[in-house]
């Protein structure tokens, strides 16, 4: 009986344990998803660091009839289209604010889940990353969805 009892506390301390490190690193990811944020909000040239160099990099275009085309593209080719887009954004002050941040363990990392709103508008859209600790200890995105109502993004739909 001591042994079985003695096997119950051990597994219940592994327990404990395995769900503090998934509670620590859901909030890593909540805060790095916050920091991503926040140099996207202010510009930052530190952008492309928070990405894998292989990330996933989807655009959800939003038609305006409500249908929804995906919009796929790799990193090298969004971080150029970032840098043009990011002198524009400047000028207009365009941001997004966030609501509804939600992190979902996922196979390969964290999924951070959230709807986005657009500088001046009325309408949330539908945005993720999935986020992943690397061995370094660094987080980074390695894959993104979001989903926007510029219609430009369709021609390069495939």
């Amino acid at each position: 009986m001591k042994k079985l009892l003695s096997i119950i506390a051990v597994f219940g301390l592994f327990l404990c344990f395995g769900l503090q490190a998934f509670a620590d690193d859901a909030a890593d990811a909540k805060a790095f998803f916050n920091k991503y944020v926040n140099a996207a909000n202010t510009y930052s040239p530190t952008i492309p660091e928070f990405y894998s160099p292989n990330a996933k990099i989807i655009r959800q275009v939003v038609k305006p009839d409500g249908t929804l085309v995906n919009v796929s593209t790799n990193t090298a080719t969004y971080m150029k289209q970032l840098k043009l887009g990011q002198a524009t954004a400047k000028l207009r002050k365009y941001k997004n604010s966030y609501r509804n941040i939600n992190v979902t363990k996922v196979a390969n990392g964290y999924k951070v889940s959230a709807e986005r709103q657009p500088t001046g508008e009325t309408y949330w859209l539908k945005t993720y990353q999935i986020v992943q600790k690397q061995p370094n200890g660094q987080w980074k995105v390695i894959e993104e969805m979001m989903q926007t109502k510029e219609q430009i993004f369709l021609k390069y739909a495939k």
